[in-house]
């Protein structure tokens, strides 16, 4: 099984080593190599509506899987507790209602957030 080491970071190197998964809470994000071995770079936003990272002290998760549909490779993996687990391919009817559910799934979000937002005082 492969293993990912992780680096929290204050900002992304500009030099992104295979096996590394950079942390940048300030930014909330993380990125690291495709575990493919393709070379490509995988950007996962850290917030409510993309990944959730999860730190137990000594190693890291993100959830949800990790689908690198853009890529040629579309390789597709879960980073659990460092280690890699990949995950079956999906085909391309399975790829578009995924695409449409997390975009459903930030608007319903931003939607309320907008809503619990009106009526209070702009902070200046």
């Amino acid at each position: 099984m492969k293993i990912l080491q992780h680096k929290f970071v204050e900002t992304i190197p500009d030099k992104v080593e295979e096996g590394i998964l950079y942390i940048s809470i300030e930014y909330c994000t993380a990125i690291h190599k495709c575990v493919c071995g393709c070379g490509n770079e995988v950007v996962t936003p850290l917030s409510p509506t993309d990944w959730k990272l999860t730190f137990n002290g000594e190693t890291v998760s993100l959830s949800p899987s990790i689908g690198n549909w853009s890529f040629k490779c579309q390789s597709h993996y879960w980073i659990t507790y460092n280690k890699i687990s990949h995950a079956r391919k999906w085909d391309r009817e399975e790829i578009d209602y995924g695409r449409e559910k997390d975009n459903n799934r930030k608007k319903r979000f931003f939607s309320k957030r907008k809503k619990n937002d009106k009526g209070k005082p702009k902070e200046e």
